[in-house]
């Protein structure tokens, strides 16, 4: 394999980490090891990383903070791994920036599956018909919209107080993908092609999950958003009138 996917293993446990290092690169996979939160961080300044597999329960900083602070810096694609199967832990998981989800125990092929699958939909950006240039688009290197700002060459967000709000590359190239084509239903694919595809992964679960992302993020009440509507069954529409500034 000439570009080796490199895997971070984050487990407290010597043995797990051992033994999913040993079956990986023997599957021509380049793997790293962290034990704590410390490590994962160190690592990830050091390394470049295409995918983590981060146990959910650990001492000290657990997966749910660790997957949390990882989202927070980078979009890398994230698979929780845990002894919990209970489908709580699972949507808490995913809420927390997780791609995917193994339940311990489990079988070295499913894990270098998931591991194979998640990389390929975050890497493949998927053909689909571009979406047509709308002549009502708004212009402009600034939009404004219910009183927000996004300054799209500092790729920067201020809320409507004045502070500045964090994006991801994801958030971003998705509220952006909104405001330039506001009320009107955006497919999932179309979403995904006017993101520029990137880090993405080609099913709707992780489009969700990035509109879930960046609802709490825009909307008063994400639980009751009102500018990131859901179109059952045909995608999502940006309701709010948008200005260039």
């Amino acid at each position: 394999m000439t570009d080796a996917l490199h895997v971070l293993i984050v487990d407290d446990e010597p043995r797990i980490r051992t033994m999913l290092r040993r079956y990986l690169a023997e599957e021509g996979l380049k793997v790293s090891e962290a034990g704590d939160g410390s490590a994962l961080r160190a690592v990830l300044q050091q390394e470049q990383i295409d995918i983590v597999l981060l146990d959910l329960v650990m001492p000290g900083e657990d997966g749910l903070s660790l997957a949390r602070d990882i989202r927070r810096q980078s979009d890398v694609p994230i698979i929780m791994v845990t002894g919990k199967g209970d489908l709580i832990d699972r949507v808490v998981g995913l809420e927390a920036g997780a791609d995917d989800y193994i339940a311990k125990p489990f079988h070295l092929r499913e894990v270098l599956a998931r591991i194979r699958t998640v990389s390929r939909r975050a890497r493949v950006r998927p053909a689909e018909t571009p979406v047509a240039p709308d002549a009502q688009a708004p212009k402009g290197e600034t939009l404004e919209f219910e009183g927000w700002i996004l300054d799209l060459p500092r790729r920067e967000l201020r809320a409507p107080d004045g502070s500045t709000v964090p994006l991801t590359t994801a958030e971003f190239e998705l509220l952006r993908a909104f405001l330039q084509h506001p009320n009107r239903v955006l497919s999932r694919e179309q979403l995904m092609d006017l993101a520029k595809g990137r880090e993405w992964a080609a099913y709707d679960r992780t489009v969700d999950t990035q509109v879930m992302r960046l609802r709490k993020k825009v909307e008063a009440d994400h639980a009751n958003p009102t500018l990131i509507k859901t179109v059952r069954g045909a995608g999502y529409l940006f309701a709010a009138q948008v200005r260039p500034v």
